[in-house]
């Protein structure tokens, strides 16, 4: 029988933290159950609740901690590249490589963000998402700008671009017979396919297995993952 600790055991947080973002990526967070977690970990249902209190605490901390890591990843892509095209590139293989690096966090996120939209609006969650969208958004505007890019409703680009990249857990198999290089290159060709006014650099945009994609591996493989 598990020794089951009754005692606060402050570096059991991140442990715990870490076994329900898995849980809720393979069962769902209606699937997700305290005592499982604490099984599984060999603590108290107590030390989850003293730590966490509720199962909507600690969705709402996977939440947070998820998107600080997407926005602030997101800000050095579009530091890292010059153009805007390059910048999107960027930021949609980053979407995609999601799949793989970060994945139980990612498909934990996904499969649940359903349940922030009800959020208020200067709740910290919200305003993390807003501006992740809001990155997007200024690098599409930066595009019409500089006259990459056609003309049209950056917002509504911007939400679709984000939309798109969210059901990807739905879909793609990290084992199946495209890698996540592979299908962001075609969401980039897919994408700036149609966003661009001269398609000359589509190509390279698009090259999987380019300096686009790899510079963004090496900026995901950078940012530590909380609870790692």
């Amino acid at each position: 029988m598990a020794n089951l600790s009754s005692s606060p055991g402050p570096g059991k947080a991140p442990a715990i933290l870490k076994a329900f973002t898995r849980h809720v990526a393979q069962n769902g967070y209606s699937g997700t159950r305290f005592s499982a977690i604490a099984a599984e970990l060999g603590v108290s249902q107590g030390l989850i609740a003293h730590h966490y209190g509720t199962k909507d605490r600690l969705l709402a901390t996977l939440h947070l901690q998820y998107m600080a890591s997407r926005v602030d990843e997101a800000k050095r892509i579009v530091s890292e590249f010059v153009t805007p095209s390059e910048q999107l590139a960027g930021l949609l293989y980053a979407s995609i490589l999601y799949q793989v690096h970060d994945r139980d966090r990612t498909v934990a996120f996904q499969r649940e963000v359903a349940r922030f939209a009800g959020e208020k609006q200067q709740s910290k969650g919200r305003k993390l998402r807003t501006e992740y969208v809001g990155i997007v958004h200024a690098v599409l505007d930066a595009g019409i700008a500089s006259g990459e890019f056609r003309d049209g409703d950056t917002n509504v680009r911007a939400l679709l671009i984000f939309g798109a990249a969210r059901w990807a857990w739905t879909w793609f198999d990290p084992d199946g017979p495209k890698s996540a290089e592979q299908i962001g290159g075609e969401l980039v060709d897919l994408v700036l396919g149609s966003l661009l006014v001269t398609r000359r650099r589509l190509a390279r945009l698009a090259d999987d297995q380019g300096a686009i994609v790899t510079t963004v591996r090496k900026i995901i493989a950078a940012q530590d993952e909380p609870g790692s």
